[in-house]
């Protein structure tokens, strides 16, 4: 697993002490050699590190004294407000417009914070590709037919265990493997709607959930969602009270793009209001093992007293991108999506399945988790930082809790749409909020991808990105 060098990392745990209020202006920092002593790197190591975030603003030498913590010039960003959608139900047709501008985040010559995946080098490809070896070597021929939907058993018992571990008491005949999340997603919608019904989204919403429901011919009504606090229930009631809601789809932790999460109390309360009015819930929790915190966030799957929780995750965000394993936990609509996943794809594939659940059982998962969430919070410390910085006046930006994308609300007047076509000209791709809204609304916001390793490179390209936009300031001319 590649890994930020040891100055960076020095640097940017000092500036989470920073940013989390241990260390305050005015106070000294270690001297190099007490630096050296406690993080066992060598005296270059420190002094780096040190260079690195006194070119940031953090900290400041002072002749015979050492390196204190700076004042700050500015107050650190305020978060969003609450997003207020426009208008009722919407008919999709936004398919087109996105591969547009997905297509512009392939090319790996360009700095990739408009891609949705993290760096390939924080997983342990390695060890999964010898596990897959010995998979395929050692295929016993039934499992062609006894791994068949629902899928492999040790697979599921893996992921039952883990529900377990965070209070979700789900059998292992619950889950059906997917060819990761999207199929699950698709699966689920099919299991729950008909062509021409209506399903509740949070607004914004991840594009490829639009593109699922469009896909289906199904229509949907967004709900209000706050930054940090996740989707408005009581506007989801009203919802429910004045639409024929069918289903109800959300990412209720770190939710892809606006990065807001569900208390677990509100999980609760959630489940409770879906199952007065006998709505399922759709439950993309991809990203809940990416948490910052000590304490990992509760699944709304653990609420679930009525079967209407269908909780679908995968691997891909976690541990294995490429591999596409995922899976469905489909309450009372299990057997329903158990055929549907044999009537569209058959199976996921069988190697895969049995490597990953012996890297569960044997490859040191948690461990892994540990410092992949530890890198993430690094980098989401160095690109909250490069964004105060470098990005003008009328920013908004959202503090995420967990996963590896960062909500931006640029000032208004700015559009988004000009500043992705204006930052590929620079070899730097964002994600437009344009395409996270059914109504292409968010024309002034864009998500920002933390997910890959920070460089003096990294720090540039936001630099260049906060001059385009000043560039597009409607006080400036355009």
């Amino acid at each position: 697993m590649a890994a930020m060098s040891r100055y960076q990392t020095l640097a940017l745990q000092t500036e989470k002490l920073i940013s989390d209020g241990l260390l305050r202006a005015g106070d000294r920092l270690p001297s190099v050699r007490q630096a050296c002593r406690i993080h066992d790197v060598s005296p270059v190591t420190v002094l780096q590190a040190y260079y690195l975030l006194e070119g940031r603003g953090l900290i400041e030498a002072r002749p015979k004294s050492g390196y204190f913590v700076r004042a700050r010039l500015g107050q650190a960003l305020p978060e969003p407000e609450m997003t207020r959608p426009q208008g009722q139900s919407t008919a999709l047709d936004v398919s087109d417009f996105i591969f547009e501008i997905l297509e512009s985040v392939k090319n790996p010559a360009v700095v990739p914070f408009g891609s949705s995946f993290a760096s390939p080098e924080l997983y342990p490809l390695d060890k999964l590709g010898r596990c897959l070896a010995a998979a395929a070597r050692h295929l016993d021929p039934r499992a062609t037919v006894t791994d068949l939907p629902p899928g492999n058993e040790e697979l599921r018992r893996q992921i039952a265990l883990r529900y377990l571990s965070r209070g979700a008491n789900v059998s292992p005949q619950e889950i059906v493997v997917t060819s990761g999340a999207m199929e699950g997603l698709n699966l689920c919608l099919q299991a729950v709607t008909r062509p021409g019904d209506l399903v509740a989204i949070e607004s914004p919403t991840f594009y490829a959930n639009l593109q699922a429901i469009e896909r289906l011919g199904l229509k949907v009504i967004e709900i209000p969602t706050h930054p940090r606090e996740g989707i408005s229930l009581a506007a989801l009631e009203d919802a429910l009270r004045q639409h024929p809601i069918k289903a109800c789809l959300c990412m209720l932790n770190f939710s892809n793009p606006i990065t807001g999460s569900l208390s677990d109390a509100r999980k609760a309360e959630l489940v409770a209001l879906l199952a007065r009015y006998q709505v399922p819930l759709i439950e993309d929790d991809v990203y809940a093992e990416l948490y910052f915190g000590d304490q990992a966030p509760a699944h709304a799957k653990a609420e679930d007293r009525h079967g209407l929780v269908l909780h679908v995750s995968s691997f891909s965000k976690s541990l294995a991108p490429g591999y596409r394993i995922g899976w469905v936990a489909g309450g009372r609509f299990t057997q329903k999506i158990q055929r549907l996943k044999l009537t569209t794809s058959l199976a996921t594939t069988v190697p895969v399945q049995i490597a990953l659940a012996e890297y569960l059982k044997h490859g040191g998962y948690d461990n892994h988790l540990r410092r992949l969430r530890r890198t993430f919070s690094l980098q989401e410390i160095a690109m909250v930082g490069a964004v105060e910085r470098h990005f003008p006046a009328g920013t908004r930006l959202a503090r995420p809790s967990g996963g590896y994308f960062l909500w931006v609300e640029l000032p208004p007047g700015v559009d988004t749409l000009a500043l992705h076509r204006l930052a590929l000209d620079q070899g730097i791709s964002i994600a437009p909020g344009p395409i996270f809204s059914a109504k292409r609304e968010y024309g002034h916001c864009l998500r920002l991808n933390y997910g890959h390793p920070w460089t003096p490179a990294t720090e540039k390209a936001i630099a260049v990105l906060g001059q385009i936009i000043g560039s597009l300031l409607p006080h400036q001319g355009h």
